[in-house]
């Protein structure tokens, strides 16, 4: 019997809460569990008691912006390895040239349209299993490399 495969759970950080329902519904929609979350303490909390495989992070946040929680999930080991994917209104070049230097690994625009959205995300996926797939091969390579060695 095979195992099923895992839903991804992808983590919806915003501080209005419309947008985090409708956010979570396009996912829902497109197949991705949502975790909500509308304030980035609220992030850093769920993001230790949930399997998070991506986070949808909004920059303009009022008491800790997108900024400051994405410079804190990537000082954490448990948490630096999550794509994050800036979500905000403020689509300008250094809003952007910040983040990546934070480690966001892409930006949209709001608004987001749902394909638009799960493209985006599903795409992080597959550089993950990609990357994952790499490190396999790499460690049964030196494995293999050690034992012949022998």
């Amino acid at each position: 019997m095979e195992l099923a495969e895992k839903v991804p759970q992808i983590m919806v950080v915003d501080d209005d809460p419309d947008t985090v329902s409708i956010l979570s519904r396009h996912l829902q929609r497109e197949g991705f569990d949502a975790v909500e979350a509308i304030s980035g303490v609220e992030c850093l909390r769920l993001v230790q008691e949930h399997r998070v495989d991506v986070i949808l992070l909004d920059l303009m946040m009022p008491e800790m912006d997108g900024f400051q929680v994405c410079r804190m999930l990537k000082e954490n080991p448990a948490t630096a390895e999550i794509p994050i994917i800036m979500i905000t209104a403020r689509d300008d070049l250094d809003a952007r040239a910040e983040g990546m230097r934070l480690g966001v690994s892409d930006f949209l625009a709001k608004p987001v349209f749902r394909r638009q959205l799960a493209n985006r995300i599903r795409a992080q996926l597959e550089a993950i299993a990609a990357a994952h797939a790499t490190e396999a091969a790499l460690s049964n390579l030196e494995q293999t490399h050690r034992e012949d060695e022998k």
